[in-house]
């Protein structure tokens, strides 16, 4: 085995430990509690901002609902954009969602208002004309960073935009701006908190939670709740569109992966790396997702693959209110739903929710268990760890050396770079254990060929067995616990929003399948989502809908 596996399993254990909790880390770097700080700001925001002056009520909107607003001339993508800057001006200070905004976002949305204008009222497609944030991880070739949330990168210049951004492009879609995320996707250090990035300080959660966005794909989820945006882009290798999605109560869609491409996106696992939609309902999602997937000559390998997934027509055709009707469900609590205490209002909203299925429509499948879960769950003893350190030097390297202009081109660079900028990269506090670790790695060797083989094995014989024994169209769980389950074996999934706890946190249910199942999966999260409709915007934030 590994001489890495040593010190990862030293890591693995001792994170909480070695970890500052993200109180204590506001504690160190703010004066005032962040509830507080985000009442002043919001205080400011009612006095000074003012209605939009569409009179649209754009908060919550959902695409169909701003299309629609596009075609009787009751907006325009120039004011929608306009809502969206002046809520990233006063949230962000507090959020720290948003890295930066396109200084050319406002050209492109005068740009779809003349087309649309010369359209003459005939329909250009569901994302014409809606602002996008993405991930500060996805490649654009204009005047915005791609850096993973780091100094290091500041400045680099990508040879083109990532594919799923050319077809956002393409669809008439306006890039709003880049999102704050976990830096490096947690990649650099396992002490990082969920949210913090050096470029961009700690994110945090507008529900509360202890501030905790989840990650890494945080900004994104917390922009789409705060209603900065309506639609963003995160990327996920082991929980980081759903888990976000889940803390933050909105909608993540995790394709399969290869289903999207993940060409100029920086990367961290070809086996795990997917690109997926964070929006705030279930139909806005699929109508990215539509847009985003497909075959790329530049990830050719995945999306070969994936691609034969895509039905004909695309995704959208699946959004059915009677979507659950005939499906059969497995439920999986154990060891999910053990992360909730017994009697919280997430069990019991959860179970309430189990019965909705079942009067829906639904065939239930009661107390499944993965077989090798405890296995699957322990990065170290699946093989998660020691192949993902490997396979990041090599997939960052391969990146930075494509770059048409770059302060670093290896992870040996960026290693370097934080030494010297310590203060810039708060090296005191998190430092940059696991990046040494991968440099230290030599590729892809026998060791590593071992953990790929032993994470094949174990979503064969646990979570595809259990899916295929039972004949499930999608297994059911509470929570963010079956993340790294569905990542070893990139597999899909959506998380909805659930419910709230006594203290406003937010929870999701999390629908997940077998690879290529979008299909069944959007039916049942859509007739969920009808069913329930439990989404509302963060409380601190609700009296500005009629803004």
């Amino acid at each position: 085995m590994s001489t890495f596996q040593d010190p990862i399993l030293f890591l693995y254990k001792s994170r909480q430990s070695q970890s500052p909790s993200i109180r204590s880390y506001r504690r160190r770097r703010r004066r005032h509690h962040p509830k507080m700080n985000i009442v002043f700001f919001l205080s400011v925001f009612l006095l000074f901002v003012g209605a939009n002056s569409s009179q649209f009520p754009i908060d919550e909107a959902t695409i169909a609902e701003i299309q629609h607003a596009f075609s009787q001339n009751k907006l325009t993508s120039r004011e929608l954009l306009d809502h969206y800057l002046n809520k990233i001006d006063f949230l962000n200070p507090v959020l720290r969602s948003v890295l930066e905004v396109n200084p050319d976002a406002r050209a492109q949305a005068e740009t779809a208002d003349r087309e649309r204008e010369l359209a003459g009222g005939k329909a250009l497609g569901e994302l014409h004309g809606i602002p996008v944030l993405l991930k500060d991880s996805i490649g654009t070739k204009d005047r915005l960073n791609t850096t993973a949330g780091s100094f290091a990168l500041l400045g680099s210049v990508v040879p083109r935009d990532a594919t799923v951004v050319h077809r956002l492009r393409n669809a008439g879609a306006v890039i709003l701006g880049k999102t704050s995320l976990t830096e490096w996707y947690g990649s650099r250090s396992l002490k990082i908190p969920h949210g913090w990035c050096a470029r961009g300080g700690q994110a945090l959660n507008p529900y509360g939670k202890g501030g905790d966005p989840c990650g890494s794909s945080s900004g994104s989820a917390i922009s789409v709740a705060a209603n900065m945006a309506a639609v963003s882009l995160g990327t996920e290798t082991d929980g980081s569109i759903l888990c976000p999605a889940d803390y933050n109560s909105v909608v993540g869609i995790k394709p399969t992966v290869g289903l999207t491409s993940r060409a100029g996106v920086i990367p961290i696992s070809p086996r795990q790396d997917t690109i997926g939609p964070i929006c705030r309902t279930v139909s806005d999602a699929v109508y990215v997702l539509d847009a985003i997937v497909g075959f790329d000559p530049m990830d050719s390998e995945a999306t070969k693959v994936g691609s034969q997934f895509i039905p004909s027509g695309g995704y959208k055709q699946f959004l059915k209110r009677d979507g659950l009707t005939g499906k059969r469900l497995g439920i999986v609590r154990h060891p999910f739903s053990d992360l909730y205490a017994n009697g919280s209002k997430a069990i019991q909203t959860f179970e309430h929710h189990v019965k909705l299925l079942r009067k829906s429509g639904a065939t239930i499948v009661d107390n499944l268990q993965i077989s090798n879960v405890a296995a699957i769950l322990n990065p170290y003893e699946s093989g998660e760890l020691v192949a993902m350190i490997a396979e990041f030097k090599l997939t960052i390297n391969d990146y930075l050396k494509n770059l048409i202009q770059s302060p670093v081109r290896s992870l040996a660079d960026i290693i370097a770079f934080n030494n010297n900028h310590p203060e810039l990269e708060n090296m005191k506090e998190y430092g940059q254990d696991a990046f040494l670790l991968s440099e230290q790695t030599e590729g892809i060797g026998e060791a590593e060929k071992a953990a790929i083989s032993m994470m094949s094995n174990l979503s064969r014989d646990g979570f595809e067995e259990m899916m295929k024994t039972y004949n499930l169209d999608a297994m059911v769980t509470l929570g963010t616990g079956a993340e790294t389950v569905l990542a070893i074996g990139g597999y899909p999934a959506i998380s909805v929003p659930a419910g709230y706890e006594g203290n406003g946190e937010p929870f999701g249910v999390l629908f997940s399948g077998l690879k290529g199942t979008e299909p069944k999966l959007i039916e049942i999260a859509y007739a969920y989502e009808q069913a329930t409709m439990v989404r509302r915007p963060p409380p601190l934030l609700s009296d500005l809908s009629s803004l």
